[in-house]
Order: structure tokens, then sequence, then C-alpha cells
């Protein structure tokens, strides 16, 4: 073993259990170390699966949106031309006519197809005025302008919200939802956090509920001292007669919730780690929750797993007047960097019924934090309250996503609108195959299950050493071992990299690992890694049993 005399040594308790108090995605850096130096040292290879930033991109949006920056850039020539590189602004008249000669000239060119797609259905199915689309895609991808509206532009509103209709379940749902283009789903949720503060529908000391497992970040966040929320965990504690975790929410848990004092419910659908999407059931208990004894639940739901998963049903179509759903883009195209994601919420909806309804006093702090806005600022909705919340109020005029990044997110959601399945198909497959590389070569047993993303993978150490090994064995493992022993164990003897599951309150000895960022030969060795860890601890009891 490595390191055997440093202060990462797996032996070391106290250094095990001061780690263990800080976030997982933290850790991560630590392990990263140690790994990396065991590869040097070793004849292994470096494996990291502890972060979930994909090792694909989605091209053909990409390319489109390239082309279309030729065309901007060609349109800003034609107003004025420095031989020194300086332009003009796109001009708006006749631009409908010279984008569709552009696409002409270029049609042979990846992405000319999906520009004038896209165009034609928001032209065809939305009446959009072609001069005035063609105008404002130009001016979007070359960014010479603020982003207006603010909150999102007009035809990329449009888009993403038929987009999401498709991908979250809605199908033929007519509702229609509010957005808010936001610099990926982190800050998305940030906004969420902030803005229901911040209009007193929640106050310090509050109760919210949380399902987990669940991404760190919102484990973290209620905790910090301007929040401190009185948070209630929701548990994905279901387990089938023979142990198997179903990662789903049993009755008794769902009815926490029917607590009217529990104010906001937060909710990553599909989950992370588990990542697996709500049993039909579960949202059907949900739905009765809300309609007979919490009709004020607001819940925040982070749905960027949901297309990974066949039929997928957000929470935004099933309680759509209580629910936020923040969705982004970054994990199904391969868009981490883009910074790319929306907060959907229905125009008549549980947040703004909620600020109607706030005790006079409040409502006056409110008129004054927003009266700089509007004449009439009691009026703003609460989603046009968290863009502004967004810059401080103060610099409203100032927010907005960035246009280039709000034409790539368009490009994206005209790619599948008129793709013809194959995409999402090749990507649920994709990780299909990585997921059951990885489990192969564990020796533990893969369940088939219709509600799985894969996206992740939890393994439950625990589960797999009273199988193969017996209670006793366990309890060894208990008693002598910090849970996170085995992560690190992984790192500094394998060079491979998972996260603690449960820094993301699931079990204490679970692994989470991520099937979007190596490759499936990469998962079979993992998977003997853990096998090897696992093996290597019963050794050790068998030893000291003699």
């Amino acid at each position: 073993m490595n390191n055997q005399n440093s202060s990462v040594n797996p032996e070391n308790k106290d250094y095990e259990l001061r780690l263990s108090k800080m976030s997982p995605f933290e850790i991560k850096n630590e392990l990263i170390t140690m790994a990396q130096d065991d590869a040097r040292e070793s004849t292994a290879t470096f494996l990291n699966a502890g972060r979930g930033n994909p090792n694909w991109i989605a091209t053909y949006p990409r390319e489109a949106f390239f082309l279309l920056g030729k065309f901007g850039i060609s349109e800003c020539r034609r107003v004025a031309d420095s031989p020194i590189g300086i332009a003009g602004i796109p001009s708006i008249k006749g631009i409908a006519e010279r984008f569709k000669e552009f696409l002409d000239e270029n049609k042979d060119e990846n992405g000319a197809d999906l520009l004038r797609g896209t165009f034609d259905y928001l032209v065809t199915k939305h009446d959009f005025d072609p001069d005035t689309l063609a105008h404002e895609w130009a001016e979007a991808v070359v960014g010479d302008q603020y982003p207006t509206p603010d909150r999102i532009l007009r035809s990329t509103e449009i888009l993403v919200q038929d987009y999401l209709r498709i991908a979250m379940g809605g199908k033929d749902d007519k509702t229609v939802y509010d957005l808010f283009a936001t610099e990926g789903g982190t800050a998305g949720m940030c906004y969420a956090f902030d803005s229901i503060q911040e209009n007193k529908l929640i106050q310090k000391g509050d109760k919210m509920a949380l399902m987990v497992p669940a991404f760190t970040p919102y484990i973290e966040i209620p905790q910090l001292d301007r929040f401190s929320f009185d948070v209630i965990n929701i548990n994905a504690n279901k387990v089938q007669h023979d142990g198997y975790h179903t990662w789903q929410y049993p009755p008794e848990e769902i009815d926490k919730l029917r607590d009217p004092s529990i104010k906001v419910l937060c909710i990553t659908n599909p989950s992370n780690p588990p990542s697996y999407t709500l049993a039909p059931e579960v949202l059907d208990q949900l739905v009765d929750v809300v309609k007979n004894d919490n009709p004020n639940l607001m819940i925040i739901t982070d749905d960027v797993y949901g297309t990974f998963v066949k039929d997928f049903h957000s929470l935004m179509y099933k309680l759509p007047y209580n629910t936020m759903c923040v969705y982004s883009f970054s994990k199904y195209f391969g868009a981490t960097g883009w910074r790319l994601a929306v907060i959907a919420i229905r125009q008549n909806n549980v947040f703004d019924d909620l600020i109607a309804r706030l005790p006079e006093a409040d409502k006056k702090d409110l008129h004054n934090r927003y009266s700089s806005l509007s004449l009439e600022p009691d009026k703003i909705k609460f989603i046009d309250r968290m863009v502004a919340d967004s810059r401080m109020v103060a610099l409203n005029h100032t927010a907005g996503l960035s246009t280039p990044q709000q034409m790539q997110m368009s490009l994206f959601a005209g790619f599948s609108l008129l793709n013809d399945g194959s995409y999402k198909t090749t990507m649920m497959n994709t990780i299909k195959d990585r997921l059951e590389a990885l489990w192969s070569t564990t020796g533990f047993t893969l369940l088939v299950d219709p509600l799985r993303a894969g996206y992740y993978s939890e393994i439950d150490i625990m589960v797999w050493a009273k199988k193969f090994y017996g209670d006793d064995f366990a309890k060894y493992l208990q008693d002598n071992y910090v849970p996170l022993d085995f992560v690190i164990r992984l790192a500094n003897e394998t060079a491979v990299v998972l996260l603690n599951g449960d820094g993301f309150d699931g079990p204490a000895w679970s692994v989470r690992a991520s099937l979007a960022n190596l490759n499936e030969a990469d998962y079979l060795k993992i998977g003997t890694a853990i096998r090897k860890i696992l093996d290597e601890y019963h050794t050790r009891y068998m030893a000291q049993k003699k």
C-alpha cells in the first residue's frame, strides 16, 4: 500500500474522521492526489469517476451555433467594416432574406439544416416575424446587446418551453411556464433559495424538507447562517425483502410532508447519486399530500437527469401550481462549460399567491425592495423578482444570461425538437452499457429497474459485505473502520476515485460512481477495484479471527 507513513495513510482514523466532515466534492481533491500518486508509483491507471462531467458533446447544435456566428459577423460588417477590426451592429431590414441566402450558400455545412429547421419551426409553428427572429438571432450570437427581455430572449423561451414539455413528460399539456435563463442549474438553485427567503416565503428556522440522498449543495445550503432552515430528511430507505435498495421513498417518509409547517420541499429527480426517478406511486402520494394536507407546499425540483429516463414525468406536470423546476442542459448535451439552465414556473403559481397573502408589514417591505423597478412593484411576478434578486435588485437592468449562451441553449432545444429520438436512445444506451460494465466485475447483482436513470451508481458496500461474507464480517467493518476508509483505499491502492455516499446523506458505507465521464472498459476496471478492496477487508477479518 502506498503512503504508509503519510498523513493520508488509510489506517489514520483521525485524519479520516476530519476529512469526513468536508463535502464529498472537496474530499475528491484529496482522493485525486492519492490516486495520481498511486498511478505514478504502480502500473495502475488513474480513473476518476468522482464527478459527473460527461465525456461526450452534442455536435450539431454547436456546429449550428458557430455557423450562425459567421452569419452574425457578416451582418455586422454589412453596416460598417473597418480594416482595423471594427464593425457595426446588425440591421433588421431585410435580414431574414439575407439569412436564407446565407443558408443556401452554406447548405453543405454541418449545422445549416438545424439552423433552417429551427428557424422555420418558430416562424411556422409560433408565428414569429422572420425579420424580427433573424435579427434577434444575429444579435444574440454576436452578443452586442444586453439581454432583452432580461429574464430570457423571446425565441429562446418559446423553444425551451416546447423542449421542456417533451423532455419533462408534459406531452400535450397546454400549461404555460415562464422561464428564467440562468448560469447553470446550480445558479438556478441559488437564485431559488435566495428569492424565496427575500420574499418572506420562508424564514430562518422554518422547516424545509429534502429528499435524500441528495446532491450535497442542497444539504449544505440550508445550513448556512443566512438560511438556518430546520431540515426534515425524506429518506429513500425502501429495500426489497432480500435486502436490495430500491432507492425509493416508503409511504411513511412521504407522509412527513403532510405537516403544513413544512414550507419547502427540495427534490433531485432522478436522484443524485442513486440516479432513480420517482416511482409512480410516490408521485401519486405527493399529489395526495399537497391536495389534502399541505396545499401551500413550495416544491423545487432539479430535473437535470430526466432526459436519461424513458417516459420521464416531472413534478412540474404532476403538481404544476406548486412546483418550480430547475433544468440544466449540461449533462444531456455535454455542455457543463456552457453554464446553461432555466427555471420554469407556471404563470399561476403558489409563490405569487403566497406573496399576495403576506402580512401588510411584509408587503410594505417588499414594495420598498422592488420600488425602483416599477410604478406598481406589488404586481411584479415572483419569477421576475428572482431576476432582480440575482442582481441585488439595483442592477436589474444588467440582469440576464448572456445572449450567446441563450442562442446555444435555443439550438440545443431546437435540435431535440427536430431529432427523431436517436440522440436520446444513444445517450440512454451509452449510460446503460457503462453501468452494466461497472457491476459485471464486482460480482454484485444489478437488478433490472425501468426507473433507473443510471447516470450515477450508488453501491452500498455494506449490503454486499453481508451477502458475501455474513453479518459478523459487516459488524467487523463497522467496528474497526471509518466508512470513508473504503474510498481512500480505492484511491491509494487502485488509483480509482469514487465519492463517499454518506456525504450525500446516503448509507454510511455507500460509494458513488459517475457513469458519464469514462469509457466502458474503464468501468470494468473500477468494478474489479471495488471488489478487490472489499475482499482485502475480508482477508484482514479472517486473519484476525485466526
